[in-house]
């Protein structure tokens, strides 16, 4: 008789699919470090070859067309492209890790990439509660990735993930 477990706990591939586990919370700040230090390698000297400097000339958070454009829109702009084309950034990938659709395990869309972006906003502002929760989410899921439909994995170390549905079959896998 088949016991019922949670989709984190190990279960076993049948049909030769990878198995898989969802990347915690000091992994993927490990990955988020990582991605912080190669923007900030490629913001900085566009910030200094139009200012000058190494900011922006006065105080808020913006100054002018051109601090939005390099540091928040070529951000967002570099990273959904990475999401779309590689399902990771470079963090993502030192940890051999990537982003799919929470149920199929397929390659999310672009819509859900924006929408995961700009749920990192939402994750942000109460203190970062919304990126805090991925220690405690049994998924292993942000607000971010929750608002966007995504979960992080990587090659399994030791509980796999096993995806409900089947991709393209829009049928119910039953869990182990």
């Amino acid at each position: 008789m088949p016991t019922n477990v949670s989709a984190a706990q190990a279960t076993q591939a049948t049909d030769g699919e990878p198995q898989l586990e969802y990347v915690g919370f000091w992994a993927r700040v490990l990955a988020a470090l990582v991605d912080t230090v190669m923007l900030v390698i490629l913001t900085l000297p566009l910030t200094y070859f139009v200012y000058g400097q190494l900011s922006a000339p006065g105080s808020g958070m913006t100054q002018g067309p051109m601090d939005v454009l390099i540091n928040w829109l070529l951000p967002a702009v570099i990273i959904v492209w990475l999401w779309m084309r590689l399902q990771a950034t470079p963090g993502k990938m030192l940890l051999s890790a990537r982003i799919v659709d929470a149920d199929t395990g397929n390659t999310p869309t672009l819509t859900q990439f924006v929408i995961r972006y700009l749920g990192y906003f939402v994750s942000t502002i109460p203190f970062g509660l919304g990126l805090l929760w991925v220690a405690f989410d049994r998924r292993k899921q942000g607000w971010h990735d929750k608002i966007a439909h995504t979960v992080v994995v990587r090659p399994s170390r030791k509980n796999t993930v096993h995806f409900e549905k089947r991709a393209g079959s829009g049928e119910r896998n039953p869990t182990l």
